[in-house]
């Protein structure tokens, strides 16, 4: 048994990406894997069995000492991969749970024009296309960091690993899976996703927090049928006045705050206090990172303006408050089809996402009756739920752990470990808090200022990749 080397570590597993991950991950993002609730023909599709195939036999084919893998499937649920590696050097019976999913977001639009979803392209050392950051490059970085341990011959725990294919669908396959496999994934101590984000380049970052999230279709019904504008408008109301009225009840839509006291909850000291010293890190790039658009201003160009110019209040705004966003629409024809008629529907796609703490469950019923209730000129509103998964609070982070990142943020970036809360959701760590209550959670991923997930011109940083890979392999060489 030898000490782990760091350096070895960032050289090999440099070479392991530049001769083999990074062209497997390429194939990867030409498949359209799309998640179940944007494919709802995936099985006749056939791309997501696709890309668990390849995975688990590059897996294979990667000589992982003690390697048990097994792509597993249940009746009229999307498969997982599940793998476990024997302890090395280690009398522990405790074991490190590793976490990616190899499902996908839609295609989305506004792609650059030598860019596109399916079309892997590498530009200034980042690779382009749907999947590659969220987070198609989980299981290799996975199994490459667990290999390099066992090159170097150092002590390590027993590791299982649990990638999905329904995590964009807010991982609703994913519970009976881990009920099935339970037995097998044994005592879990650390948990390791990579489904995360950063906030830069420059250093490893632990995320702190997620927000849970909520989806469903608000629908407005006022007509059987479209009717000419000019003969209908002033006597028939419109469908789209009346989603602004119902949608008045639920948000400010001035200032973007919910207005319902139960969904919102107190943000911890902690978090407040971590929030001003990633502030301090980041800046005012935590702001001008995004894409904004610049409009014409009494012949002046004036940027968009956000809801907050200071840091720190911005990033407690994306992880502690809640949110809604109109994600999507129908019963509105494209513009160049848009005559004059009254149109007999709107139908908007909601997206709530709710603090850490919030009980997603019930945002979710006290949204639908407020929405629905006593409608505006007696309208057909109606709201059905996609589904709810809450957020997660991270538990305190052991000395041990505190001490590994920091040590692997060094080695690797020469920066230390920074602590980040993230604006997203990840249903299976609410499921491991629960499940594993003890368990020290390393949520880490490649989400980095403008790697743009879910939207166009995602791209994963492949620098950032190839050292969050060595830093992995170096805290799983620490785990006590």
């Amino acid at each position: 048994m030898t000490t782990f080397d760091s350096q070895l570590a960032a050289q090999r597993l440099t070479q392991a990406w530049d001769d083999d991950i990074t062209r497997q991950i390429t194939d990867y993002i030409a498949i359209p894997a799309k998640s179940p609730a944007f494919a709802a023909d995936w099985r006749a599709l056939g791309h997501i069995d696709t890309v668990v195939r390849r995975a688990a036999a590059w897996a294979e084919e990667q000589q992982v000492a003690g390697l048990k893998l097994e792509v597993v499937r249940m009746e009229g649920r999307t498969p997982v991969i599940f793998f476990e590696v024997p302890a090395a050097h280690s009398a522990s019976t405790q074991t490190a749970l590793m976490y990616g999913h190899l499902d996908k977001q839609p295609e989305f639009e506004g792609w650059r024009s030598e860019l596109g979803p399916w079309t892997p392209v590498i530009q200034d050392d980042k690779l382009y296309g749907r999947g590659g950051a969220d987070d198609g490059y989980a299981i290799y970085a996975s199994i490459a960091a667990i290999k390099e341990l066992q090159r170097q011959d150092v002590a390590h725990p027993r590791i299982v690993g649990l990638f999905e294919t329904c995590e964009e669908s807010g991982s609703t396959d994913l519970l009976p899976y881990v009920d099935a496999l339970r037995a097998h994934l044994g005592d879990v101590a650390l948990v390791v996703c990579l489904d995360s984000g950063a906030g830069n380049y420059d250093q490893l970052w632990l995320t702190t927090s997620l927000r849970g999230m909520a989806s469903g279709t608000l629908k407005v019904e006022i007509l059987t049928e479209g009717v000419h504008s000019g003969d209908s408008s002033g006597v028939v109301p419109s469908s789209f006045r009346i989603v602004r009225q119902v949608l008045d009840r639920l948000e400010d839509s001035k200032t973007g705050r919910l207005l319902p006291a139960s969904f919102h909850c107190a943000t911890p000291p902690e978090r407040v206090a971590q929030a001003s010293a990633t502030a301090a890190i980041l800046g005012q790039s935590v702001i001008t990172n995004y894409p904004w658009v610049h409009a014409d201003c009494g012949g002046a160009q004036q940027i968009a303006l956000p809801t907050t110019e200071d840091p720190a209040q911005a990033l407690l705004r994306r992880t502690w408050e809640p949110t809604l966003s109109v994600t999507g629409a129908e019963g509105l024809p494209a513009l160049k089809d848009a005559g004059n008629v009254l149109r007999p529907y709107t139908a908007f796609k909601l997206s709530l996402r709710v603090p850490p703490l919030v009980d997603a469950a019930a945002c979710v019923a006290e949204m639908k009756h407020i929405l629905e209730d006593n409608a505006p000129y007696h309208a057909r509103v109606t709201f059905h739920a996609d589904g709810a998964a809450n957020g997660w609070n991270a538990p305190a982070v052991a000395p041990w752990l505190t001490q590994a990142l920091d040590a692997a943020s060094q080695a690797q970036f020469g920066a230390p470990c920074g602590y980040i809360g993230q604006g997203g959701t990840i249903p299976l760590m609410n499921i491991l808090s629960q499940g594993f209550p003890k368990a020290q959670m390393m949520v880490c991923g490649v989400l980095g200022p403008k790697s743009n997930a879910h939207g166009p011109n995602e791209f994963l940083h492949l620098p950032y990749a190839k050292r969050l890979t060595a830093a992995v392999a170096q805290v799983l060489a620490s785990m006590p």
